[in-house]
C-alpha cells in the first residue's frame, strides 16, 4: 500500500515522502494515528495544500518538545519487581510501566512513546528512549529493583545487585565453534612451507653424510 507520510517515521521516510508499507501496518498504526494519508490523488492534492501548516506544525511541535527534552536530561525512575537472587524478575517491566513512572515523575509521556524492544525481565540500570517528537527522543535510565534500598546502591555503582554465589556459578559461555574457514587456516599455517621441506631434507641428508664419515 503506498501512503502519504505526515510526519517523520523512523526507518520509512519524511514528511511528504510517498513510500510503500505493508497495509496491516498502515491500517492499524499509521492510518489511525494520524501519521499518514492513503496515497490517492485527492490526498496528495489536499496534502500539498495543507503542506505549509503542517510543516510549521511540526516545527512548534518539534520546539516544544526539545524544551521538555532538556528537562528531561538525567531523569531516572524506579522500578521495584519481585526477582529471585541472580536478579531475574519473576514477571517483567514493560513500556507502560515505564511510561507510568515517567509521568508520576511530572512529564506525560503515552506508553507508544516508550521505544522498548522487549520487556525488561532482570534487575539492574536499563536506559530506555523515550520519542517526544519524530525528531526528539531523550534517554530515562530505569533503575529496576527488589526493594528501594536495593536501588539506591545500584544507582550508586551503576551495576545490577544479584547475588554473589548465584553470579559465580552462571556457566560460562561454550567457546564459539571453529568455521571451516578458520580451520582451513590454521592447517595452512601448520603445514610446512617448500622452504621449510627442503631445509629439513638438507639438514637430514647431511646428517646422514656426517656419520658416514665418521
Amino acid at each position: 500500500m503506498e501512503i502519504i507520510l505526515l510526519e517523520r517515521i523512523e526507518n520509512l521516510g519524511l514528511m511528504g515522502d510517498v513510500v510503500r508499507v505493508k497495509p496491516g501496518f498502515a491500517r492499524n498504526y499509521l492510518l489511525p494515528q494520524g501519521k499518514a494519508l492513503r496515497a490517492t490523488d485527492e490526498n496528495r492534492r489536499t496534502f500539498d495544500q495543507q503542506r505549509a501548516q503542517l510543516e510549521a506544525n511540526n516545527l512548534e511541535g518539534r520546539k516544544e518538545a526539545e524544551a521538555v527534552a532538556k528537562k528531561m536530561e538525567g531523569l531516572s525512575i524506579i522500578l521495584v519487581r519481585q526477582a529471585g537472587e541472580a536478579g531475574q524478575l519473576y514477571g517483567s517491566a514493560n513500556a507502560r510501566d515505564i511510561a507510568d513512572a515517567v509521568s508520576e515523575a511530572g512529564f506525560t509521556v503515552a506508553r507508544q512513546q516508550v521505544r522498548l524492544q522487549r520487556p525488561i525481565k532482570n534487575v539492574g540500570i536499563h536506559p530506555v528512549r523515550i520519542d517526544l517528537h519524530p525528531e526528539v527522543s531523550v534517554d530515562v535510565i530505569t533503575n529496576v529493583a527488589r526493594t528501594q534500598e536495593e536501588a539506591n546502591i545500584q544507582a550508586r555503582t551503576g551495576k545490577a545487585l544479584i547475588h554473589a554465589d548465584e553470579e559465580e556459578t552462571t556457566p560460562a559461555a561454550p567457546a564459539a565453534a571453529k568455521t571451516e574457514t578458520e580451520e582451513a587456516e590454521e592447517a595452512e599455517d601448520a603445514a610446512p612451507t617448500e622452504t621449510e621441506e627442503e631445509t629439513s631434507t638438507g639438514d637430514i641428508e647431511s646428517e646422514k653424510t656426517e656419520e658416514k664419515a665418521e
